[in-house]
């Protein structure tokens, strides 16, 4: 089977076409996956994105795909947000706590990395400090060298709720584990 041609190199209409918010226009997607009603406990995610040398990344778009509280992928409810990273290369999601899968899957986000100078976006996920139990059961988990799996768990703290520090590092010193799909 033929791989992915990679995509093309991101022209200056980046930000302006994916993050429209940025320019005072109404945002295709949000930061802001929580609704009024939606089941489950209200969290933060929030990290800062790095490049290979360390340096934080300014124009970069992180995306997210998750399941409710139940676990469910479900028509209609808030399971994708997009966010830019501002200008200390911090990003964030008010989001519910999604619920573990059926399949033996711990509870997590899928997460979408876009960057300039990328030629492919980077795919990876976000597991939860507090899920130990299910993590060690999880198979995605399971096939990523043990070295490397604390650079997908990401660390809750409390600060007026539940909060989860994920930071995104492109590459280098404890690059953040990137999947091929």
């Amino acid at each position: 089977m033929l791989k992915q041609t990679p995509s093309q190199t991101v022209g200056p209409y980046f930000a302006y076409a994916w993050t429209p918010e940025t320019y005072g226009r109404r945002p295709l997607a949000t930061n802001d996956l929580t609704r009024v009603g939606t089941p489950g406990e209200r969290i933060r995610l929030e990290g800062v994105v790095y490049d290979g040398a360390g340096a934080i990344v300014r124009d970069c778009v992180v995306e997210i795909w998750q399941a409710d509280a139940e676990g469910r992928h479900q028509p209609g409810t808030a399971g994708f947000g997009r966010c830019a990273t501002n200008d200390a290369g911090e990003y964030h999601f008010d989001t519910v706590k999604p619920g573990a899968l059926g399949d033996g899957q711990a509870p997590h986000i899928a997460v979408t990395v876009f960057a300039r100078g990328m030629l492919s976006h980077a795919f990876t996920r976000v597991h939860f400090s507090d899920e130990e139990s299910a993590n060690a059961q999880d198979p995605v988990l399971a096939a990523v060298p043990e070295d490397r799996r604390s650079t997908l768990i990401a660390t809750r703290s409390e600060r007026g709720g539940a909060v989860y520090r994920f930071d995104i590092r492109i590459q280098g010193d404890d690059e953040t584990v990137f999947f091929d799909c």
